[in-house]
């Protein structure tokens, strides 16, 4: 499991910059040589490659709760439909270095397996969480690659978790589109996605698909909840909303 005796000296810039553009977020990691790195939250290939970088400045500074957060709910949600979490074949979908892995190993599911476009994600995964996915596959649903969606395939899952990975093009649209298709209807969806996605004025392409995805058609929803996923660098809570629901169906492309 990973080192936690590793520790980095991080500094946080004074004003969150999140309220402009979130991709330009950013902490300083001051090196023992002197050097100031200045570092992109979104800059995960970077943050993965330092052991435990990602940890102390998501879940201790900023204090994340998402993935514990969303596979509590998962198991209560679940419980209440009469199904548990040990049944489940789970895709974790933008997985990273495995800490919603970690946490729904905590419930013993069934299979799990992780997809993350980053091959520098997949190798922290093996470096900091060994054993915790059944497999892990690095690679672009995006795009249409036949021998990936028949290896996923391969796993008939009934359950898709993708948590903290939703929104700022982190994940495209046909990515999470073609991850939806890959559960047996009648499987479990659960993620999480800023609240303002949900929002009546957001008009933008992941909205759209998400407000079209649970509109009833080809979800039915179980759960929705807002809740605080972290806070900024300010101190101030970030909210998300938590959406959990059970596939009805095949959502085909948009016409």
């Amino acid at each position: 499991m990973m080192n936690r005796t590793v520790r980095h000296r991080i500094r946080l810039p004074e004003l969150d910059f999140s309220r402009e553009s979130e991709s330009d977020v950013y902490f300083v990691l001051d090196h023992e040589d002197g050097r100031a790195e200045h570092i992109r939250f979104h800059d995960y290939d970077r943050i993965y490659s330092l052991p435990g970088l990602y940890e102390q400045i998501f879940y201790e500074r900023l204090k994340c709760d998402s993935p514990r957060f969303l596979a509590l709910r998962m198991k209560e949600v679940l419980a209440a439909a009469g199904d548990d979490l040990n049944r489940q074949r789970v895709l974790d979908f933008g997985a990273g270095n495995g800490i919603m892995g970690q946490e729904l190993a905590r419930y013993g599911v069934s299979r799990l397996v992780g997809a993350d476009i980053s091959q520098a994600a997949m190798d922290a995964l093996w470096r900091d969480r060994p054993g915790v996915y059944d497999a892990y596959f690095v690679g672009d649903l995006s795009r249409h690659d036949e021998a990936l969606m028949k290896s996923l395939g391969g796993w008939d899952f009934n359950c898709l978790t993708t948590i903290a990975a939703l929104g700022y093009d982190d994940i495209p649209v046909a990515a999470f589109h073609r991850a939806f298709n890959l559960i047996a209807d009648g499987g479990w969806i659960a993620f999480n996605i800023k609240e303002t996605f949900l929002g009546e004025s957001d008009s933008s392409g992941l909205a759209v698909f998400i407000k079209r995805l649970v509109s009833g058609e080809f979800m039915q929803l179980y759960h929705l909840e807002r809740y605080r996923h972290r806070i900024s660098i300010e101190g101030n809570p970030l909210y998300y909303c938590a959406v959990i629901g059970r596939k009805l169906a095949p959502m085909p492309d948009s016409p």
